[in-house]
């Protein structure tokens, strides 16, 4: 590039999320002395004539007032409270009813399940909390807000899951075949009734939280960690429900406990699968996980799109939170534009993006030369070759 654009002050609005400009004196049509550009006879500069115009862009948007974007967050933030709260309720009555009659059968079994309730409770408690806090305003200590608290609190809840549920379920399985289990029959058709209430109600939270999936697009919708906890572990609890009840009706039948120990230790290993998953999931996005690789497809063709943007050398994306995006894009811009034109561009391609892409709440522009940052990292790499560092390959 003729005019390279690197060389500014720092403070550039090229280094900042888009923000409307202060005032400039030379901003003033009245006081403004005409350009060189202005002028009918001044030559046109030099640029990419084979790009075609984009349309025209909108203004930047309003932030003072909340966006439909955020209404629509705040909506699902209800209806998935409303889901958490639902499966918090009926998981402390399973869980006491589970607890009552699996002390009652003396079931290894029951008693797992009584635990796997237990630990879905405390895990709504997170799920609750991570819906709160990570709503909160930005501020100084944390500008790019809140957001990933809700990844923190999912796992969490996944480490409950696998402590609280799977390590007890395995305890009570292992137990069970180590010393047997007392045989109640009153005992045990009272844990079935139980286990079949447990069904009913597991059954109907799980058929909620699908049901707020489906609505907020399926898979899109499990997107969301909170939901997603919500629906693995009512689907893990439907389960466990109907390996419970096979097992204590196995022992009923053969007088065999190793039927029921199996149980337990098939909740166990169902419960640890499904905390693994969970955990992996909200680690890879407490992290920094990169936006989908479709939508990052749509943000570098529409900067390959821009007149104005030679090439796009760098695009680097990062989820902040549910419905909140980071992208920097490293772009070199064609010659021949001048400081305040850099300025202009950088705005209207900042509000084009964020237009389109309505998660994309931060966005970073860095100009550069493409020449001399390529030339750059050829040097680096020669730099550190054996040749260079005096090192020798080979046995």
């Amino acid at each position: 590039m003729r005019n390279d654009p690197t060389n500014r002050p720092n403070g550039s609005p090229l280094d900042r999320p888009d923000q409307p400009s202060p005032p400039r004196d030379r901003d003033r049509p009245d006081e403004s002395p005409p350009r060189d550009r202005d002028r009918p006879d001044a030559p046109s500069r030099s640029g990419p004539a084979d790009r075609p115009t984009p349309p025209d862009h909108p203004a930047p948007p309003d932030h003072s007032a909340p966006s439909d974007g955020s209404s629509a967050s705040d909506g699902s933030d209800r209806k998935t409270r409303v889901t958490v709260l639902v499966a918090l309720g009926a998981n402390l009555l399973i869980a006491a009813a589970k607890a009552v009659g699996g002390l009652l059968a003396g079931s290894p079994a029951l008693l797992s399940e009584a635990a796997h309730s237990v630990a879905d409770s405390l895990n709504e408690v997170f799920l609750l909390a991570a819906l709160r806090r990570s709503r909160r305003p930005a501020d100084s200590r944390h500008p790019f807000g809140y957001g990933k608290e809700r990844f923190f609190w999912s796992l969490l809840a996944a480490v409950g899951i696998f402590v609280m549920g799977g390590c007890f379920s395995f305890f009570q399985g292992i137990e069970a075949l180590r010393n047997g289990a007392e045989e109640s029959l009153g005992g045990y058709r009272a844990g079935l009734v139980v286990l079949g209430v447990a069904f009913l109600a597991e059954a109907a939270s799980l058929w909620r939280a699908l049901h707020q999936a489906h609505r907020q697009g399926g898979t899109d919708g499990m997107r969301d960690p909170a939901l997603r906890t919500v629906v693995a572990e009512d689907g893990t609890a439907v389960l466990g429900v109907v390996l419970a009840m096979a097992g204590m009706a196995l022992h009923m039948v053969t007088g065999q406990v190793v039927w029921e120990a199996a149980a337990s230790l098939a909740i166990g290993a169902l419960l640890m699968y499904v905390a693994y998953r969970l955990g992996r999931e909200a680690r890879d996005q407490l992290i920094g996980r990169a936006a989908d690789e479709e939508q990052r497809g749509r943000i570098r063709a529409l900067l390959e799109a821009q007149p104005e943007i030679d090439s796009v050398e760098a695009l680097l994306t990062m989820e902040l939170g549910l419905d909140s995006t980071l992208v920097a894009a490293r772009i070199d811009l064609v010659p021949g534009l001048d400081s305040e034109e850099v300025e202009d561009v950088a705005v209207r391609i900042k509000s084009s993006v964020a237009h389109t892409f309505p998660d994309a709440d931060q966005i970073f522009l860095d100009v550069t030369d493409a020449r001399t940052a390529r030339a750059a990292a050829r040097g680096a790499r020669a730099a550190e070759s054996p040749a260079a560092t005096g090192e020798r390959g080979g046995a």
